[in-house]
């Protein structure tokens, strides 16, 4: 990458946010994935390749971690404060849950590529000489 490329390079956190809003970490405007969570080969907008990067079990365990954290709160906030009938916990807290996840699931995979495009993790062509 040549020096005015490096320097026009946004950072993790730009990177991560874009990848979040499931457009393209460099160019902003592109979208990121196709169809659920299939990234796309290339930014359809400034060509950046996205194809190589392996998010892997990352966005799971994101997801996991967010989800948790909502939903676990609310669910003891809900049961101190109105006491629902067991059928109520038992139906709103599952169906919350996978609502979350579907939601949640394709926007951490937009954060995780982005940091791994931003950081270059990701890049096998490393700049030794």
């Amino acid at each position: 990458m040549s020096a005015p490329a490096a320097a026009a390079r946004p950072s993790v956190l730009t990177a991560a946010l874009r990848g979040a809003g499931l457009c393209c970490p460099a160019c902003g405007r592109g979208r990121l994935l196709r169809g659920y969570l299939a990234p796309v080969e290339a930014c359809s907008v400034c060509g950046e390749r996205y194809g190589h990067l392996r998010a892997d079990d990352a966005p799971p365990w994101l997801t996991i971690l967010l989800v948790g954290h909502i939903v676990m709160p609310l669910l003891l906030m809900v049961e101190q404060r109105y006491s629902p009938p067991l059928w109520v916990q038992a139906t709103l807290w599952p169906a919350v849950t996978l609502l979350l996840t579907l939601l949640l699931l394709p926007r951490c995979k937009g954060v995780i590529l982005g940091v791994l495009w931003a950081t270059r993790a990701g890049d096998d062509r490393r700049d030794d000489g």
